[in-house]
């Protein structure tokens, strides 16, 4: 008698996947429709002589991310009738935040101007960021970071490239 086939990913590990990426991926294109104004960085530079994070993180970005990020962490807690995932919400997306800055600060250490692409780091900064600050409060599985992983990239471009065709960003990147 054979043994049970099993599936790659379960629902555990989409439900997962989905309870991070809502507030992480409303968290994560805010700045560019809410952003400008005054950077984090105060145009302070790092000991390299270079801005720490860039002109494009701003304030206004950031705290719009981490609000529209919460609201949207409240929506979804509503809809799954699950108290603990307007906190989890919360911590994702303040996670999104410090993982894009994460990026950003990596990027100027190489050189790359604001709004230049590093191929991956510019799509996977903000996930990777959010799955860290999440991990403790909701474990997250393998199979939930791959997803996490595989969908970001093709989601995060598509979002880029109506964002431009917009005339939101500057960039198609």
């Amino acid at each position: 008698m054979r043994g049970r086939e099993h599936s790659t990913f379960t629902w555990n590990d989409l439900l997962i996947a989905v309870y991070i990426a809502i507030p992480t991926y409303v968290t994560n294109s805010t700045p560019v429709l809410l952003g400008g104004g005054v950077p984090i960085d105060r145009g302070t530079n790092f000991i390299d002589g270079r801005r720490i994070f860039g002109s494009n993180k701003t304030i206004k970005g950031f705290v719009s991310g981490l609000v529209l990020g919460t609201l949207a962490a409240a929506g979804e807690a509503l809809f799954f009738t699950n108290r603990s995932l307007l906190s989890v919400g919360i911590v994702a997306s303040l996670g999104a935040l410090l993982g894009d800055l994460i990026g950003a600060f990596v990027k100027r250490r190489l050189d790359i101007a604001p709004g230049n692409p590093l191929p991956i780091l510019d799509q996977l900064d903000f996930i990777l960021g959010a799955v860290l600050l999440t991990s403790p409060f909701l474990p997250v599985t393998v199979g939930a970071f791959l997803i996490l992983m595989i969908a970001t990239v093709p989601i995060h471009l598509a979002a880029n490239a109506v964002a431009y065709l917009l005339g939101l960003k500057r960039r198609l990147w």
